[in-house]
């Protein structure tokens, strides 16, 4: 009869641990295990698979080829343990969590993620807070939230774990574009500074040249659509979020670098059943990270 090979699941979360804190020292912070620990399950997972998962060096971890191609995969079987333990034992699992996103994000791509928690962790209450970035960071701070989604330029593992990534596209009615022109000032509708999408628009504006001015400015984004609707000016969107009534605009309006979504924890004790929606979120966001 042949033998059978598994892979220990607390071998693959502490890879999936080091991976997200981009360091051995945070990563063993989080588990609550010494980081002599953490390296030896890397190095007993490595020769599990046969190959190096990870490299490095004093002061970074970077995963390899094989790494990367490994870490969605991590994530899944991750999910589905956790997964068929809450539906088994649901009644360990209770709290609640707090979670800050952004509300275009929270709208068009986090009710299907937070629902399928719901459904397998039913005793654990969430509350979700919908604001701009620079307020979540805030209240994440003053300790008012447990985690939270929010935009961010490319700043590497500082500032969070990237789980999302997506075009970003100028948006209007499609009736102005005859009219776009480097020579004439483009009408903008904007969220507030500090706004990534925001200084996106403006960056590339500048950079190529253009003149433009704030027309409309709202915190909201059916504010912001409303404003489109009426043809007060041009903004900038996800891809994915512009409605069928609206037109993405191309040549000549300038390029736009891919939006950035990060997952950032409390810097206090995160309790368990935020855990499990951060690990829950990573793994169900994946498949957007590349």
């Amino acid at each position: 009869m042949a033998r059978l090979d598994n892979l220990d699941l607390d071998l693959v979360r502490s890879f999936v641990a080091v991976t997200e804190a981009k360091s051995f020292t945070r990563a063993s912070e989080r588990m609550g295990r010494s980081q002599s620990a953490i390296s030896l399950q890397l190095r007993r997972l490595e020769d599990r698979v046969g190959q190096d998962l990870l490299s490095r060096d004093p002061r970074h971890v970077t995963l390899t080829e094989a790494g990367a191609a490994f870490l969605p995969q991590a994530r899944r079987l991750l999910r589905l343990n956790d997964e068929i333990l809450a539906g088994l034992s649901a009644d360990l699992m209770e709290g609640e969590v707090r979670l800050g996103a952004p509300e275009d994000f929270a709208t068009s791509h986090l009710p299907q993620v937070l629902g399928g928690f719901a459904r397998s962790h039913p005793k654990i209450a969430l509350s979700v807070t919908c604001d701009l970035t620079l307020n979540l960071m805030d209240r994440l701070g003053e300790g008012a939230l447990d985690l939270a989604l929010i935009k961010r330029e490319p700043v590497g593992p500082d500032l969070g774990v990237r789980v999302w990534r997506e075009p970003l596209v100028w948006v209007g009615l499609g009736d102005e574009e005859a009219s776009l022109a480097p020579g004439k000032a483009i009408s903008l509708i904007l969220a507030p500074s500090p706004c990534v999408y925001r200084k996106r628009a403006i960056t590339a504006l500048e950079d190529g040249g253009w003149a433009w001015r704030a027309t409309y400015t709202s915190p909201s984004v059916a504010g912001q659509l409303a404003a489109l609707r009426a043809g007060l000016g041009v903004t900038v969107l996800p891809r994915e979020m512009v409605p069928p009534d609206l037109t993405i605009l191309g040549a000549p309006m300038p390029a736009l670098a891919d939006a950035e979504i990060a997952l950032l924890r409390a810097k206090t004790a995160v309790p368990p059943a935020a855990e499990r929606l951060a690990e829950f979120i990573l793994s169900s966001l994946d498949r957007r990270v590349g």
